[in-house]
């Protein structure tokens, strides 16, 4: 059986197509439609009509894309930047109605929770006691567990998208009080949830996500090409080296380092600060970096749901005609 997720994120909505033959899913074709949704929220988060178009074609040509590909279920869901705008209902309704596609809200703790999932089957239960830190567009995912259900899991607005658009504005490089205003921010909202954290002692801490990838490339880890099976690290007084090269440079100088895209350039930076500040609160030094993340466990879940003796929720699934 051939399945498929649909992610509508802040930057990029993403097709992921995967085989479901055997014990994990093996993906096989993935398409990303670079729309950068984030850039056109207005000041209440709203999409504009005009971007809601956009999304709707997009979701209408994976639709098609994923049919071709012989997919039979294609779960297709949203996260912070529809989830948090006010109109989230008219997109919603927008995009079934161009695609046929029912796409699904996922919350943040819901989404700390299957990217905990799909790390843990991963870094497999030799990780034991695990935290894991996702940074995306417009939210954090902090989770903890020793299990494949983390035992604490949240969701938090401090994404490297919104953080620099709140605080840094046209401000290109920004100030060193713009820098520490972002500082303030994560630790306010996340110094509870990381001093619990720090009490359980984790044994592996896990990073996923673009942001955290692009990071840790840019601190020396080896690049894409060597495939998923290299390990790769992000180590904390690295990152506080080139934190100080990337606050220096503007957004079109951050592209040419190594590992930074120019799609993310202007975002690197607010990320930097979140992981900087979040290692430092969960007092880790080295994260180590995971290929899989939010699609594939979602992908885990719609298998385990058709699994003989599976209960639980119903699934987020789409049937393609």
């Amino acid at each position: 059986m051939r399945v498929g997720v649909l992610d509508v994120g802040s930057n990029t909505v993403r097709l992921e197509i995967a085989d479901a033959t055997g014990a994990v899913p093996l993906p096989v074709h993935t398409v990303k439609y670079r729309l950068r949704l984030a850039d056109d929220v207005d000041s209440e988060g709203r999409l504009p009509e005009y971007a809601v178009e956009r999304l709707a074609e997009a979701a209408t040509a994976a639709e098609e894309e994923a049919r071709s590909w012989g997919v039979a279920r294609l779960a297709a869901f949203a996260t912070a930047i529809v989830r948090e705008a006010p109109n989230r209902d008219q997109i919603v309704e927008a995009v079934h109605k161009r695609s046929g596609l029912q796409l699904r809200i996922m919350s943040g703790r819901r989404e700390a929770e299957l990217t905990f999932l799909a790390a843990r089957r991963w870094m497999g239960w030799r990780a034991g006691p695990m935290v894991l830190l996702d940074i995306g567009g417009g939210s954090v995912e902090v989770a903890f567990g020793r299990s494949g259900v983390p035992d604490l899991a949240v969701s938090a607005p401090l994404g490297a998208g919104r953080l620099t658009r709140e605080h840094f504005g046209p401000a290109d490089p920004p100030s060193a009080e713009q820098l520490r205003a972002v500082r303030r921010q994560v630790r306010h909202q996340l110094r509870d949830v990381t001093a619990r954290i720090r009490w359980e002692q984790p044994h592996t801490a896990v990073a996923t996500s673009r942001t955290l990838h692009q990071l840790a490339r840019l601190c020396g880890a080896a690049p894409g090409r060597e495939g998923p099976f290299t390990p790769r690290y992000l180590k904390r007084g690295r990152l506080r080296k080139e934190l100080s090269r990337l606050a220096r440079l503007p957004a079109a100088e951050r592209a040419e380092l190594p590992g930074i895209s120019p799609a993310r350039a202007g975002q690197a930076l607010a990320g930097a600060l979140v992981a900087h500040t979040t290692m430092t609160l969960l007092d880790i030094k080295t994260l180590q970096l995971c290929p899989w993340a939010l699609r594939e466990g979602v992908l885990i879940h719609e298998l385990e749901q058709d699994a003989p003796g599976a209960s639980g929720s119903p699934t987020t699934a789409h049937t393609c005609p």
